[in-house]
């Protein structure tokens, strides 16, 4: 076997399994290249590539023109939003990504954000290194009803994390809802979440927005919300006035809008504004942030890649709308 593989995800090889070294032993060259895939930075390497292994910026039909001889795009991840699937099977490229390997890290962070939130952990650190010692009274994850919208692996992972604080759960979702024997209630709809939930995670996939000013208003009072999956799946303009008016408690967030926009410009928006510091927490996109998961990930990608340059078919190929 051999041929070039281009990497353009910043953690791929970064744990303890050595990928680099598999795709090497097999005769392969790892070369890698701008994480934001800007296209011109990426020619001379994607002349070459028979393999990608791709990280989340966007993958279009002009970097494809690019490559070939390209046979795989490994992402390194799940989400595939941001992958022309349409234009890689004209080509005749095989598009896989790694379902599972960052559910657990995912809910773990959730759960963190949840937990921050509630208790005002992150303002709190930051009145203490002011020298300001005063109380913040929050409230506690067991006493309180959590919605969980998407009942996926990672809403799974959520809803069996926040039961073991005796939370009661209640989850959404048309096409996974939950069973009789996951101790979780099911929701009619999404507004349901909103009008008997003290707590709302979400975990459905991006493309459309589900938490609009419509969906706040219905909000208890004082209720939390938490995204770790997509920015896109909220109105940050509503969110922020939600704040404002006292009928969201708090906001957190692995993500925002102008995160992925992969040009390395400083995110902004209406959250994070410096009157809701103290209501908002964000993290930089580090839900699949762990040893753990970025060794899972590494190597479903490695495995793609080397099964598909082998003829084989890879694991979890991802195929292109109809």
């Amino acid at each position: 076997m051999n041929g070039t593989v281009l990497v353009t995800s910043r953690s791929f090889g970064r744990g303890r399994a050595d990928c680099e070294r598999r795709l090497a032993a097999a005769g392969l060259r790892v070369v890698r290249g701008s994480t934001a895939h800007d296209l011109d930075a990426l020619r001379p390497v994607l002349a070459d590539a028979a393999a990608w292994i791709a990280g989340t910026a966007p993958i279009t039909d002009e970097h494809l023109a690019a490559a070939p001889g390209l046979r795989v795009v490994a992402r390194y991840g799940v989400g595939v939003d941001n992958v022309d699937l349409r234009a890689a099977a004209a080509r005749g490229v095989t598009v896989t990504n790694t379902p599972g390997a960052n559910s657990e890290a995912v809910a773990d962070l959730a759960v963190a954000l949840l937990l921050a939130a509630l208790r005002g952990v992150v303002a709190g650190d930051r009145d203490v290194r002011g020298g300001d010692w005063r109380t913040r009274r929050g409230r506690e994850l067991g006493a309180l009803t959590v919605g969980v919208a998407g009942y996926g692996r990672i809403g799974r992972g959520v809803a069996r994390r926040v039961r073991g604080f005796g939370a009661e759960v209640l989850a959404y979702d048309p096409y996974a809802p939950p069973g009789a024997a996951d101790g979780v209630r099911p929701a009619g709809n999404l507004a349901e979440l909103a009008e008997r939930c003290d707590a709302v995670s979400l975990h459905a996939p991006g493309g459309a927005v589900l938490v609009d000013a419509a969906w706040l208003a219905r909000l208890r009072p004082g209720a939390v919300l938490v995204n770790t999956a997509r920015a896109d799946l909220v109105d940050e303009a509503a969110v922020a006035a939600a704040l404002r008016d006292g009928r969201l408690a708090a906001y957190a967030a692995d993500t925002l809008a102008g995160e992925g926009r992969h040009d390395g410009a400083r995110a902004g928006g209406p959250l994070l504004a410096p009157d809701l510091a103290d209501r908002v927490v964000v993290t930089p996109h580090i839900g699949a942030q762990t040893v753990e998961a970025v060794d899972r990930m590494g190597q479903g990608a490695t495995d793609a890649v080397l099964d598909a340059l082998a003829g084989r078919t890879p694991a979890h190929v991802v195929p292109a709308p109809a």
